[in-house]
């Protein structure tokens, strides 16, 4: 093993010690627009470098008319963006192909499908995307927990058949998230690793949960203590829960950042049916246990307030990349919620599985299946 280490070291150096030679040939060009804002006779676009050569933005036409623009002056060198600002006169609801002409005489196009006003960032707008993110969010993750007082009546097989319910709910929310999260990443300009920032997200929520979760069971066992179990397994519910309603939040404050409201109404319906059983969720650990109502208001805001933040960072940073990344934090945060209520599911002294905790999962899957038809793809 040593010495299969001393020579790929040997050849690395070797390799160090050549110049890699030149490419020739024409530069290869690319440029992806972030971002497009449309405001009164002008038409803005915050474009990247997605290519290995630095590119000049020459002229631009829209709908092969040349337009005035302002900002291209200096060349835009890899990964580095640029904002440009066309003045042009669109109307609203026509469509337009913004074609970049670069230096070199390469032709990129863009297109806007239906050009609509962006929304001015301020004051009463952010103050919209919030109270979107309460309905959203905490509201509906409230109300479900309100059947906490049911779930204290019921038997163990009663609640071990609503963990198996949570897990169907969470394992559709990883499927969803997963979905949602590789369209936003082919959808943006793939200069900071594209589909990668999902997995990426999630490979980091998954290893720092999975880190506080030994950190709390060495600390309840140094202790000699395991009341707090249920405790434990509700909050980390609620924070895979939270983290996913982050990204919720991130695609309604950017479907109204782009004007299509018409998609953030029925984006806010759905989730809405969505996070209703969320809170169901949250509380099916507790059922066996008394917890203080402050307790139970904490959790609800660990899992529902997220979706207030996201709606904000939706709205103001409207990335692609971002929303990707933290919809892969959600992925990973509920893969790990998933391993930590998985020993729940069994029947103290048996092996097998219980039939009703299989029938739990496929309802909970069903359910979320059933109430995500509300929204559009």
């Amino acid at each position: 093993m040593l010495a299969i280490i001393v020579v790929a070291l040997t050849a690395l150096a070797m390799l160090a010690g050549q110049s890699l030679p030149e490419r020739t040939g024409p530069p290869i060009e690319n440029i992806s627009v972030e971002r497009t804002a449309l405001e009164p006779g002008r038409i803005t676009l915050t474009l990247r470098n997605t290519g290995p050569d630095a590119v000049t933005v020459a002229q631009v036409a829209v709908n092969d008319t040349f337009v005035d623009l302002v900002g291209a002056a200096d060349p835009i060198g890899r990964l580095e963006s640029q904002t440009v600002t066309l003045d042009y006169p669109w109307i609203t609801g026509q469509p337009y192909l913004v074609s970049m002409l670069t230096s070199t005489g390469l032709v990129i196009e863009h297109e806007i499908p239906a050009a609509v006003a962006t929304p001015a960032p301020g004051v009463a707008f952010f103050g919209l995307m919030a109270l979107l993110g309460t309905y959203v969010g905490i509201i509906p993750v409230l109300l479900g927990m309100l059947l906490l007082p049911v779930m204290r009546r019921a038997g163990t097989r009663a609640v071990r058949f609503v963990l198996a319910v949570t897990v169907g709910l969470l394992a559709f929310l990883i499927f969803d998230g997963t979905s949602e999260g590789f369209k936003l990443a082919a959808a943006s300009s793939g200069a900071f690793g594209g589909g990668t920032l999902v997995v990426l997200g999630a490979v980091i929520a998954f290893l720092t949960l999975t880190c506080i979760d030994r950190y709390l069971r060495g600390k309840r066992r140094r202790a000699g203590t395991t009341g707090a179990s249920e405790l434990s397994l509700a909050l980390m519910i609620s924070i895979g829960i939270g983290l996913h309603n982050l990204g919720e939040g991130l695609a309604i404050g950017s479907a109204y950042a782009v004007g299509e409201l018409a998609l953030g109404a029925f984006l806010v319906i759905g989730f809405t049916l969505h996070n209703t059983t969320e809170g169901l969720a949250i509380i099916a650990p507790l059922a066996r246990r008394r917890t203080p109502l402050l307790t139970l208001l904490g959790l609800g805001l660990i899992a529902g307030a997220p979706a207030i933040l996201g709606a904000v960072i939706g709205a103001g940073v409207d990335n692609r990349e971002v929303s990707a990344l933290l919809l892969g934090v959600g992925v990973g945060a509920i893969i790990q919620v998933i391993i930590q209520i998985a020993p729940s599911l069994r029947t103290q002294g048996r092996s097998d599985l219980d039939p009703l905790v299989l029938v739990g999962v496929g309802v909970g899957i069903l359910l979320m299946f059933l109430t995500g038809l509300v929204v559009p793809a």
